[in-house]
């Protein structure tokens, strides 16, 4: 029998570069490691209000028919999107939530020794799916402040680059491009780049120089917009994203594609939430609620945060921030630590209910009194604020809230 260290089977060369997503812990883990009831997470920007009620009608009406194939172009749910945001049917993909179509993107136009622009630090799917195909990533740091630099993004471009992605509303900083400087992005750009704008958190998004990107694709640029079910609508269990681009760039992706990517459960609840606009209202009202109880608290306690048009707050809590990561993890409350994007100094914290985010709140504010970090007024700004004038710091951001 031929022992294992006698295999000489070789994995692709690409898979040396390429790391494993590393997701937020759930509750259930958190609980059974630390052997505590309550646990708060606000680590995944997940919708603390739940699914769309309706999506959970919908779920349950279906469950009859489980037994039969889901629909493999999901025509039904493709007619629903495309009524919502005024496309065609030819204009849509729809994916195993939006990770797919970021692979299925980079399959259908990648190839070895092609270079992919991407900011950073954002999503690390980007670089998985490049990567993956064996391309080139090219990062491009955003500024101090986290805002994109479109010359920088620009002057990144070369013979050799095939793709560009751009999370706006930006996964981790919740920073976002403004329309103005997309349109100059695109008009700089050579006409055989595609551009992915990953638009996932754009229903969170209140600031008047926004765009989803979905303008520019109806315009004839080419760029594809990806959006899904997991945030504001709260499917994040099942599943769903989907792509919006011109029929031909729709074509490409859809002939890698597997068949039946979708399950039937999650094609009609994706169905009933995109025509659920209460829930989608409630969601957002929440979420800026929740976002300015957030802002008054880091206020109080001194701290640096980067204002956002997300489901999320990026925080800075100085060289100590992984020490309180895991201090808050052991108090019930799972929030996200930033060293994964080489923010070491920083926690993601995902805007949650009122009670939630009190929670949260009460467990830092403790932490930080036990070892005396909350600081007195500065006499200096802190990194990431201005100084208003009467001596409270001012969180300087493009954002408008």
């Amino acid at each position: 029998m031929m022992r294992q260290t006698e295999f000489q089977v070789q994995a692709r060369e690409a898979l040396r570069n390429m790391k494993p997503y590393s997701p937020g812990k759930p509750i259930w883990e958190v609980q059974k490691e630390l052997g505590i009831d309550k646990v708060v997470k606000l680590a995944s920007n997940e919708n603390p209000l739940g699914a769309s009620p309706k999506a959970m009608e919908a779920i349950v009406a279906c469950l009859p028919e489980i037994h039969r194939y889901p629909d493999a172009g999901t025509k039904a749910l493709n007619e629903v999107i495309a009524a919502e945001l005024s496309v065609s049917t030819e204009q849509i993909i729809v994916t195993n939530g939006a990770d797919e179509l970021i692979k299925l993107v980079a399959e259908a136009f990648l190839e070895a020794g092609d270079e992919v622009i991407m900011p950073s630090p954002t999503f690390s799917e980007y670089e998985f799916g490049t990567y993956l195909m064996g391309s080139e990533p090219v990062s491009v740091p955003l500024n101090d402040d986290y805002q994109y630099d479109v010359d920088r993004l620009l002057q990144a471009v070369t013979e050799k680059t095939k793709m560009l992605f751009l999370c706006t509303p930006n996964n981790p900083t919740g920073t976002y491009l403004p329309k103005p400087e997309l349109r100059r992005l695109l008009d700089g750009l050579p006409k055989h780049v595609l551009v992915m704008v990953d638009s996932a958190y754009s229903h969170f998004a209140s600031a008047d120089d926004y765009t989803d990107g979905l303008e520019f694709v109806r315009q004839g640029y080419p760029v594809i917009v990806l959006q899904t079910f997991s945030k504001i609508f709260g499917l994040a269990g099942i599943r769903v994203g989907f792509g919006v681009s011109s029929p031909e760039i729709i074509h490409s992706v859809l002939q890698v594609k597997e068949p039946f990517n979708v399950n039937s459960l999650a094609q009609e609840a994706a169905k009933a939430a995109m025509t659920d606009h209460e829930h989608i209202g409630r969601s957002r009202a929440v979420n800026a609620e929740g976002r300015e109880q957030l802002y008054a608290a880091f206020r109080r306690l001194g701290l640096s945060y980067t204002e956002s048009m997300t489901n999320f707050i990026l925080a800075d809590l100085g060289p100590g921030a992984k020490e309180l990561y895991d201090r808050l993890m052991r108090r019930g409350v799972i929030v996200r630590y930033g060293g994964a994007w080489g923010l070491t100094n920083h926690i993601r914290v995902s805007v949650g209910t009122k009670e939630e985010n009190e929670f949260f709140i009460e467990q830092l504010s403790a932490l930080l009194a036990e070892e005396e970090q909350i600081p007195q007024k500065p006499s200096m700004p802190l990194r990431g604020t201005t100084d208003n004038g009467n001596g409270v710091p001012r969180v300087i951001s493009r954002v408008v809230t």
